[in-house]
């Protein structure tokens, strides 16, 4: 998709919970994730975003994020943002949205960050079976 010989660089790419705009312009990450606890699985979440931050492009670029099951094959998720930079010095931020995700079984996951179909980065996201701590009550019967 790209039709510029200036390819960006990956400034950061960051996994959390929410993105919020400022009325200043400037964006919050809420709930920054590398680990995802739960009871038992599968595991739903609401909503998952994957910031990232582009630098030093030209061009018109397709970014696509996805997140990949433990045996590396299984897409849970995949969102896409096409975007444009006018060249050097410029900086492009982008937020990729998942809402309804499912992953189905406890274990590393990947997230993979991908622009024009080329692999950017690619970092883990651990879904992790919570212990329940000594002393806490344990859940009611059904």
């Amino acid at each position: 998709m790209s039709t510029s010989t200036t390819i960006p660089q990956l400034q950061a790419s960051v996994l959390c919970e929410d993105v919020r705009q400022e009325v200043n312009g400037s964006q919050t990450l809420v709930g920054v994730l590398t680990v995802i606890p739960a009871a038992k699985a599968p595991v739903g979440v609401l909503k998952l975003c994957v910031w990232t931050r582009w630098m030093n492009g030209a061009g018109k670029f397709k970014q696509t994020a996805r997140i990949l099951a433990p045996d590396q094959r299984t897409v849970v998720s995949e969102a896409a943002v096409e975007f444009e930079m006018k060249g050097a010095n410029s900086q492009a931020t982008n937020v990729n949205f998942f809402a309804g995700i499912q992953f189905k079984e406890f274990g590393m996951h990947q997230v993979e960050v991908s622009l024009d179909g080329r692999l950017i980065a690619r970092y883990p996201l651990v879904v992790v079976q919570a212990q329940q701590r000594q002393g806490a009550p344990a859940p009611a019967a059904k």
